[in-house]
């Protein structure tokens, strides 16, 4: 389960303390999706980022399986984001120089356990339709195949959370919609919690639950 209860963050402004988000809380279980939609600079990225425990919040609590990430020390909270939350990006973020298996294996380059991570990588990018083009350099590839490569990127380690931030915001629209049946066919059958972050009503309309963000506070749709 994530929880998320009565998150405030603020930044040092010339102004005084700029507080971006005010008293956010809710809840997600296992399997379950939410969007959150909201205006630019209304607080969506830094939400995500305080829900992939990239910056601390203010106030408030973050607990991702009865766990607060940011009650741990600096190489277990990387330990901790590495295994238990996977990220996608609106630009894939894929390193040019990499083949497409190599761009999914990256995040398992710090794992510790003991795992065929290569066979795991290639029967991700078979879900994804992109078997046949794993020596293939971003660079070969188009933009939803890109994007389908860091989606696999972001479940190699099997994560409970997935945050996604506007996955299909650089995409046309057929692309986009295929993009985003596989996000949901993927999510429901891992059974993880997804996050989904943005301006789309067609795509946050996907979502069984729907939120917006608005002067910093979080309502439900």
């Amino acid at each position: 389960m994530l929880q998320v209860k009565s998150v405030t963050k603020e930044y040092v402004s010339p102004g005084g303390a700029l507080r971006i988000l005010d008293g956010v809380s809710f809840e997600l279980e296992r399997g379950a999706a939410v969007s959150i939609m909201g205006p630019s600079g209304s607080g969506k990225s830094t939400l995500l980022s305080i829900l992939g425990a990239l910056e601390p919040p203010t106030s408030g609590e973050v607990r991702l399986g009865g766990e607060n990430p940011y009650a741990l020390g600096e190489r277990e909270l990387a330990a901790f984001r590495n295994k238990q939350i996977g990220f996608v990006f609106q630009d894939h973020c894929l390193l040019p120089q990499c083949t497409v298996l190599e761009n999914v294996l990256l995040p398992t380059l710090v794992a510790t356990e003991q795992a065929d991570f290569q066979a795991q990588a290639r029967q991700l990018l078979d879900r994804v339709g992109l078997g046949p083009r794993v020596d293939h350099v971003p660079a070969q590839l188009s933009g939803g195949e890109k994007q389908r490569v860091a989606i696999a990127r972001a479940l190699i380690r099997q994560p409970a959370l997935l945050l996604c931030d506007e996955p299909t915001g650089n995409l046309d629209r057929g692309n986009a919609d295929a993009v985003a049946d596989l996000l949901l066919e993927l999510q429901k059958a891992q059974q993880m919690m997804l996050v989904l972050v943005t301006h789309s009503e067609k795509l946050a309309a996907r979502a069984p639950v729907e939120y917006e963000l608005t002067d910093g506070r979080l309502v439900r749709r």
